[in-house]
């Protein structure tokens, strides 16, 4: 089986008639049809029947003509990609996150990636998981840096970090001068947490739940600057990601640690339409962020012994 024979076999399934093939493919109509009739002998089944002056598909000849719908997709789609690949990379790309994303992950992502490809120009947006997916659905964004799961059937999800989720309270509360804090020592609490509906809520509160912590929550809101401002005040404590505390945290301005044993953690991925072949930005953009990742504070540094 060869790839001529396969583009006569789509051919004529296109056009309905041997002669139509033939003056499409420019070769002669007794040339397809010895084609044909070689490929015929080679798979011992017939690929097509006439039917007054036009022919038709039989079962193992749409099968084949499905085959190479499927192989000249592939080479188009290979040979895209090796242009691609030869060719200096711009364009503009649209990524966008929630605000710890956007705050902690995309500057230093972002700078790494406009030093390999300075010709691409980088569109960021901010918001919460609902929006950035019906932005991604409406092709305002190319894809979106979000916290998992997403249950989206029509888009395609790729784990990207785990963060890890700590206790943060500011300096002079009570909780510094202990060695270990347990879960019921949360009982009572008041707590400055994220929106309601979040995925980050949902594990804080799953925490809360399995614990039997009844806390005293006085604000909501998605913007973990509001969140650690209200914390450094004394306002309340909070459960964030480390990496949203960690600079407050090593200059003195906030206080972290796990509770008990309890490692909470939340899962961020990569979100964007269903496709065939990634766009070479894309794929540009998912490479620097491996090479970035293990500069992220993602969870506290080791205490040495």
């Amino acid at each position: 089986m060869h790839l001529r024979q396969l583009e006569m076999v789509l051919t004529i399934a296109q056009t309905g008639s041997f002669t139509g093939a033939g003056r499409r493919l420019r070769v002669s109509q007794s040339a397809v049809s010895r084609q044909i009739l070689l490929l015929e002998e080679e798979l011992g089944t017939p690929l097509f029947l006439r039917v007054d002056r036009r022919v038709r598909l039989t079962a193992s000849g749409d099968a084949i003509a499905q085959l190479a719908q499927r192989v000249f997709a592939d080479v188009r789609d290979t040979v895209t990609a090796i242009g691609d690949n030869q060719r200096e990379l711009t364009g503009t790309l649209h990524v966008a996150g929630g605000m710890t994303v956007c705050l902690y992950v995309f500057p230093q992502l972002l700078k790494a990636y406009r030093r390999r490809h300075p010709k691409v120009d980088v569109k960021i947006v901010s918001a919460s998981a609902p929006r950035l997916l019906r932005h991604v659905r409406s092709g305002q964004v190319d894809l979106a840096l979000m916290t998992l799961p997403v249950d989206a059937p029509d888009l395609t999800t790729v784990p990207a970090m785990r963060e890890e989720l700590l206790l943060v309270t500011d300096p002079a509360h009570p909780f510094t001068k202990s060695r270990r804090i347990t879960p019921k020592q949360l009982a009572g609490q008041r707590f400055v947490v994220f929106e309601s509906g979040s995925n980050t809520r949902r594990i804080v509160d799953r925490f809360f739940a399995e614990h039997r912590i009844a806390p005293e929550i006085v604000m909501e809101s998605e913007n973990v600057e509001i969140l650690k401002a209200l914390v450094r005040a004394g306002i309340g404590i909070a459960m964030m990601p480390y990496q949203a505390a960690a600079r407050d945290v090593l200059s003195g301005q906030l206080w972290s640690c796990r509770v008990g044993n309890v490692r909470l953690a939340r899962q961020t991925g990569w979100v964007y339409p269903r496709t065939s072949r990634l766009p070479r930005m894309m794929e540009e953009l998912f490479d620097v962020f491996r090479r970035v990742l293990p500069r992220l504070r993602l969870a506290p540094p080791q205490r040495r012994p």
